[in-house]
């Protein structure tokens, strides 16, 4: 496997371990189901090592909420509480609830304010709903269907995951070319929700709009951020606090993975951007397959 030219750039990273991949979904490639076909167009570091994903997590935590909605374990607009917020404003960060505890800080729908509180209140409604532990319907709605057999709930739904960069490369490949979730449902998870709110990104400040889709953040216009300049405004994704981020840019149907074993800080707010300019700037159309 060749590495992009863009991925040697963080091997002078101010961190012990780092792992990038970066995938492509192929024009005119069809996959084994008629979509378009993913491949990994470049990866460095080491692909087995088990990592903490800090909020990452969300995401894979939300597409076992998605899963369970398609599955009428409960619906978007059920109200779960506390008081009258939803399944849909707990995914979206639009609950009221605060980043940590119990108590609303707002009215539902009133403004995005960060909240690992709401996804762990989500494990709970999960678990209440179908009568199985959260982790163990993560590891049979998401990890097992997509082969990530290395990662595995050890925390919080919120921030709780390790897994390794074979397994966020699958995830991602998934993100690319959905398979788990219907279209509809895809479509409403990574676009805006609650349009117009506004509140803090986490180690970016206040935002307004501050934009999220149902568990995914969304890029739009937000300055400073964690992606690209390059990356367009439909770009949804996650970063964490374990210096982890997960991208995914539809309009050029790219992804990138960037696990590390150093905290975010003031380094990664540096290095992030550039990173993800890179990429977007020197991926190619011709790709290898992703190695097992």
């Amino acid at each position: 496997m060749r590495d992009m030219e863009a991925l040697e750039r963080v091997s002078r990273w101010p961190v012990e371990t780092v792992a990038v991949s970066v995938l492509g979904r192929g024009d005119g490639d069809e996959g084994p189901a008629g979509g378009s076909a993913v491949r990994e167009l470049g990866q460095t570091g080491p692909a087995q090592r088990p990592f903490r994903l800090a909020s990452v997590s969300k995401l894979l935590a939300a597409y076992a909420v998605l899963i369970a909605v398609e599955e009428g374990a409960f619906g978007l607009d059920d109200e779960v509480g506390p008081g009258p917020a939803t399944v849909a404003q707990l995914l979206a960060h639009a609950s009221g609830l605060p980043f940590e505890g119990e108590g609303p800080r707002a009215a539902p729908g009133a403004r995005r304010i960060y909240s690992n509180a709401g996804f762990d209140r989500l494990g709970e409604v999960l678990t209440g709903a179908t009568g199985i532990a959260f982790a163990d319907y993560l590891a049979e709605s998401v990890f097992r269907p997509l082969g990530m057999d290395g990662a595995q709930l050890v925390g919080p739904p919120s921030h709780g995951v390790t897994a390794t960069l074979a397994d966020l490369r699958l995830f991602a490949a998934e993100l690319l070319a959905p398979a788990l979730l219907s279209p509809a449902t895809f479509a409403a998870a990574t676009t805006v929700a609650f349009p117009g709110l506004a509140g803090v990104l986490p180690g970016f400040g206040r935002q307004n709009p501050n934009d999220w889709g149902l568990g995914f953040e969304i890029r739009g216009h937000k300055t400073p951020h964690w992606t690209g300049t390059a990356n367009s405004p439909e770009t949804f994704g996650h970063f964490g606090q374990a210096g982890t981020f997960l991208w995914v840019d539809p309009v050029v149907g790219l992804a990138c993975v960037t696990l590390c074993d150093r905290d975010f800080g003031e380094w990664a707010r540096q290095l992030w951007p550039p990173l993800s300019d890179d990429v977007l700037a020197s991926a190619r159309p011709q790709a290898v397959n992703p190695s097992p």
